[in-house]
């Protein structure tokens, strides 16, 4: 029992895990991204569905003040991503949190975390793919007066019987990862400037119907209203730790990773801010509460000029939004699965590199068929709360993760260090279990039996094929 115990808990060194980094069975994986591709990879994993819907929601429970929400979301998340910053800088691997708490917490808790991103990653992006097929009838159907049949844009239970769409951007942007890392960085560069100045485009015309009224009372619910939405608006920014998962394709890790998930947190919050502030400028809070939750950026437009043809311009926007969110969440996918292959704890095709391409290629395929199977006959409905709840479970490893490697190995290199120390981490450890404890208990249901799965899968394989089982070389 005592052997069993000290394997569970058995680290990692740091060094080690840099030491056998990049490499996978057939070749190393190539390192061409830049600080920009860095940073935009996180945006673009960020920068979805979220800000195109949740207004309506959360509006109505913060008033105006959605604004002060929005802020306090982001202090939120920058507990933990401080925390990411300096992990990413100290151990510059594929993994992201599962490699974190490898080095820090133990392969059991590592497991765990990498379980929670398979949970997170694979469920979201195939939600994702199904409201990019939604986005795109509406694109079709205000430009051209054109809709999918619902035979083809719908899964089974939903009044269809398999949502195409959904298989079709999962497909390109496969195809797109399999060219190679560089090759989907540029693309997804060209995809978040371009939604970016979507954005840019509403505020610039929601400002011109802005009326000092609409924001008058300024928080009618208060300080319980302010928190309310903050807590709903909150998984807007998850996303941001995506330029982690890239440690072993950056140029220079140590010093773009930190940068580039910071960066990418404050541009999102630029935008998310100057977004909301122009939304409630331009619509009085009735007509959010009258909306029921379903108000969303295209009502705003409509109202403000009374035409059809910017709601358009920003179903192109959603359209583009959610396609370099596929195709950035899916390579992070890729890319944790990769790490953990690379440590014995699932099978070796996962870490299979193409000689040319520098790709991990059969696990981008087995991924994308996974996500496209969900996407195109599973009625996701509250299955994809519980990806908010394993994100949060990796954020509070990371933000304990920090907390220990700093009283283990205090002489490491560090890329970046989180200011005011400890407290920022226990923060967000802090904050992370407040989110964690308000979600619905389903969610909870549904995390837990997850959890079960993933122990069982460990037990049965990851622990008796662990690569610290044949050369030991970890810290009990």
């Amino acid at each position: 029992m005592r052997a069993l115990l000290r394997s569970l808990v058995r680290t990692k060194p740091v060094d080690r895990l840099v030491r056998e980094s990049g490499a996978g069975e057939g070749g190393e994986l190539k390192r061409t991204m830049s600080p920009l591709q860095l940073t935009l990879f996180s945006v673009g994993a960020t920068l979805g569905t979220g800000i195109f819907v949740v207004l309506g929601e959360a509006v109505p429970l913060a008033g105006p003040a959605v604004v002060v929400a929005f802020l306090l979301a982001a202090v939120t998340a920058l507990f933990s991503a401080l925390s990411y910053a300096e992990l990413a800088g100290t151990i510059p691997l594929s993994g992201s949190s599962y490699s974190y708490s490898y080095a820090t917490l133990g392969e059991l808790v590592a497991w765990v975390s990498g379980w929670c991103l398979m949970l997170e990653y694979a469920v979201s992006v195939s939600a994702v793919a199904v409201g990019w097929g939604q986005y795109l009838n509406d694109l079709f159907d205000q430009g051209f007066g054109y809709t999918l049949p619902a035979a083809i844009s719908s899964p089974p239970g939903e009044g269809g019987l398999v949502n195409v769409p959904a298989v079709v951007i999962v497909v390109l942007s496969a195809l797109l990862l399999l060219r190679g890392t560089s090759e989907s960085a540029t693309v997804n560069v060209v995809m978040v400037f371009l939604k970016t100045g979507v954005l840019l485009f509403f505020c610039a015309v929601a400002f011109t119907a802005f009326r000092s009224g609409n924001v008058k009372p300024f928080a009618p619910l208060g300080f319980a209203g302010v928190s309310a939405a903050g807590s709903k608006v909150f998984f807007s920014y998850i996303g941001f730790d995506a330029a982690s998962t890239a440690g072993e394709e950056a140029r220079n890790p140590r010093r773009d990773l930190p940068l580039a998930i910071v960066a990418s947190l404050a541009i999102v919050t630029a935008l998310y801010v100057l977004v909301a502030l122009a939304a409630v400028g331009a619509m009085p809070l009735s007509a959010f509460k009258e909306s029921g939750g379903e108000a969303s950026l295209a009502t705003v437009l409509e109202r403000a000029t009374h035409a059809t043809w910017p709601s358009v311009v920003l179903s192109l926007g959603a359209v583009i939004a959610i396609a370099s969110v596929v195709l950035t969440v899916m390579y992070g996918q890729t890319r944790i699965l990769f790490a953990m292959s690379r440590d014995g704890l699932i099978p070796p095709i996962f870490q299979r590199v193409h000689p040319r391409s520098r790709v991990p290629v059969a696990n981008t395929v087995i991924v994308a068929g996974f996500i496209a199977v969900l996407g195109a006959a599973v009625p996701l409905g509250r299955l994809t709360d519980a990806t908010s709840i394993g994100t949060l479970f990796a954020f509070a490893m990371v933000n304990v993760g920090v907390i220990v490697l700093r009283r283990t190995r205090p002489d490491m290199p560090r890329g970046f260090r989180t200011p005011f120390f400890p407290v920022t981490p226990l923060l967000g450890v802090a904050f992370c279990g407040y989110l964690m404890v308000k979600l619905s208990g389903v969610t909870w249901v549904v995390f837990s039996l997850w959890t079960l799965g993933g122990l069982v899968a460990y037990f049965l394989y990851g622990r008796r094929h662990s690569r610290l089982n044949s050369d030991p070389g970890g810290t009990p």
